[in-house]
């Protein structure tokens, strides 16, 4: 009996591992249906990182629609992660007080739209859990109790501030990228804050407009001065300046939007942007926009979420030939800033453009297109063009090894825009 039940402990234990392993720390979706998500905190900043403070009153808000016209049993639950994003070494005890799991019972059901859709939201840390480690989480969401059954996971920080970080953006000191690529320095000041080994205890993560596809992650100091840590590289921290997003306005699906061609109903209602020409061969052009992520507002109804109607929006890129052999995507927030399979535009030989058509909540969005890069990551270079003068948000997120638990607690972190912070 006793052998029994420890093959039967064995087995469980490697099955939790096998899961673990499988399991995708990263901003995921698994139903084809959810469409939608936003993740910010619940109070009006400008800040759209979801980062909360650690034994602070700060929320974050999780929503989403599922286009069904029933609801389903959703729970949502918390996973503590190190600085990169692999599951740290501590239990659910450790970081979290209260229950480790909770129902999403904010739920309404669309009215007066052609889609149909249920509108799901939680937020916390709540009456049920809180949080009790800074760091990195993921937030999953599924069914039925069964973690296994995932809908979406979403990344969130934790923050419990130490140091203080201050940044400057510059045009590449490396020749090479002068015109191109943006150079991200930055100073961690840690004077109050004991750092014994920072060569080795701590690291850096660098976002551009908070897109994890081109992360630079696990950026370690160059020099260490008198309490203070300084990342003053020439390489290890540019970005691709990129260009100003393009943009598009269907808040209103009824009267005038801007850069929308027209608009009709079919079986859902549907909005033909304007068609796009190719960038990369004009010079930098400044305008304004929202780097690459949309605003969720309805101007035809009273109700954001429940009469917020989806339209099928029809998107072209005129070409004369095809731009890249693995084609050319519709990419920002509204694509999770993923190469999916869902933007990937089609090329039309016969009317010498790519064209898409994607099913998208009323909304004011940003978009761009970029092409697939040798690594996969998302490439500007026969669409946009790359330029060092484009306004980018940055956020710059420090982690510190905590000695006695083992994991990477999250000690800095700062948040600004190139047309501040220019050098």
């Amino acid at each position: 009996m006793r052998i029994f039940l420890f093959c039967l402990i064995l087995l469980n234990y490697i099955e939790l591992q096998a899961q673990d392993e499988d399991f995708v720390y990263s901003n995921e979706v698994y139903d084809p249906s959810v469409e939608t998500i936003l993740l910010n905190k619940t109070d009006e900043t400008a800040d759209p990182v979801p980062l909360i403070t650690l034994n602070s009153n700060e929320k974050l808000q999780l929503s989403f629609d599922m286009l069904r016209s029933n609801n389903e049993y959703l729970q949502y639950a918390f996973i503590h992660c190190n600085s990169d994003w692999k599951k740290s070494n501590m239990n659910r005890n450790e970081y979290l007080s209260g229950t480790f799991l909770g129902n999403i019972e904010d739920i309404q059901f669309s009215t007066n739209t052609y889609q149909e859709f249920v509108a799901y939201k939680v937020v916390f840390p709540n009456d049920d859990v809180r949080f009790t480690r800074s760091g990195n989480y993921i937030l999953k969401v599924y069914r039925n109790f069964d973690e296994k059954d995932l809908v979406l996971t979403r990344r969130f920080m934790v923050i419990s501030p130490k140091v203080i970080v201050k940044a400057t953006v510059n045009s590449a000191t490396d020749v090479r990228y002068r015109f191109s690529k943006q150079e991200v320095d930055f100073e961690v000041d840690h004077k109050n804050y004991l750092i014994p080994n920072p060569f080795i205890d701590v690291k850096a993560t660098v976002l551009q407009n908070y897109n994890w596809s081109n992360a630079i992650t696990d950026l370690k100091p160059k020099f260490v001065n008198n309490g203070t840590l300084i990342y003053n590289h020439e390489e290890g921290n540019l970005f691709p300046g990129g260009n100003e997003f393009r943009y598009f306005d269907i808040r209103s699906l009824r009267f005038f939007s801007l850069n929308v061609q027209k608009k009709f109903i079919d079986s859902i209602k549907n909005a033909v942007l304007k068609p796009d020409e190719t960038r990369a061969h004009l010079g930098y052009y400044n305008q304004l926009d929202y780097n690459g992520k949309r605003a969720i507002q309805n101007k035809d109804g009273t109700q954001i979420v429940e009469d917020g109607d989806y339209a099928l929006v029809h998107f072209y890129l005129r070409s004369d030939h095809e731009i890249h052999p693995e084609g050319v995507y519709i990419f920002g927030e509204l694509s999770d800033w993923k190469l999916k399979e869902k933007y990937r535009m089609d090329y039309l030989p016969d009317k010498n453009c790519y064209y898409k058509a994607i099913k998208l909540k009323q909304s004011y969005y940003n978009y761009e297109y970029v092409t697939k890069g040798d690594e996969g990551q998302a490439d500007h270079t026969f669409t946009e063009g790359d330029h060092f003068e484009t306004e980018n948000d940055y956020d710059i997120f420090l982690y510190h090894k905590n000695q006695q638990y083992g994991y990477d607690e999250l000690i800095g972190y700062l948040h600004f825009n190139t047309n501040t912070n220019r050098r």
